[in-house]
């Protein structure tokens, strides 16, 4: 039994390192997925037609398509035309489009629910559009949609979980590789999702007291 218990002990050291670069992965994707969701929220309410269009079809592509695909197609896909990257740059690029797609609508609905009447008296006082979107827009739609760009980043970080199918070393991937050395697959993928819950259950708290705050200023 301590023998069994000391051969667990030492796969941790390379599933800690695999749930940091975990981390890394959605820490990036995130760092560049929300500010494009707000930039194709934008786009989506444009009067101009060919940026609305585009802006639709970059986050239609990206909410339909399955993570997996996309992650599938930057790695192995953009090659074929010329363009080579690395595991973890593909994976934060899928991602973060992935990321991008979902948090643009979620920010369009933030943007959405500020009332007609804070525009109307931004236009009043001759606020440019620009100031009226950092000063009067921004700030109020973001206390309505911190608490579900929070929760979606939870789901971005089990996300990276899918990341080992194009050999980016995070936590499942550490995982099955320990687990094709000693054929012990049931101990270490518990082990992994221990590590996941160690991380998403305490986020998932944080996000539902985040709720419970916004809608007592509602």
């Amino acid at each position: 039994m301590l023998l069994m218990i000391a051969e667990y002990y030492s796969w941790l050291p390379s599933l800690l390192s695999g749930l940091g670069i975990s981390l890394l992965v959605a820490l990036l994707s995130l760092s560049v997925g929300i500010p494009l969701g707000l930039g194709l929220a934008l786009l989506v309410q444009s009067a101009w037609w060919p940026a609305r269009w585009f802006a639709l079809f970059i986050v239609e592509i990206g909410r339909g398509a399955p993570a997996l695909v996309i992650l599938q197609f930057v790695y192995f896909g953009l090659p074929t035309a010329g363009l080579t990257l690395g595991a973890v740059t593909s994976a934060v690029i899928a991602l973060a489009w992935n990321t991008g797609a979902y948090t643009s609508e979620i920010i369009r609905a933030g943007l959405e629910a500020v009332p007609a009447g804070q525009k109307e008296a931004a236009i009043t006082i001759n606020l440019s559009r620009i100031d009226t979107l950092r000063f009067i827009i921004l700030p109020q739609a973001f206390r309505v949609v911190a608490p579900p760009l929070l929760g979606f980043s939870i789901l971005i970080f089990q996300a990276t979980s899918l990341c080992f199918t194009i050999s980016v070393p995070e936590l499942v991937s550490r995982a099955y590789e320990i687990g094709s050395n000693t054929f012990q697959y049931f101990p270490v993928l518990m082990m992994a999702g221990i590590l996941y819950a160690v991380i998403c259950i305490p986020a998932s708290l944080i996000v539902s007291h985040a709720e419970r705050k916004a809608g007592q200023h509602l």
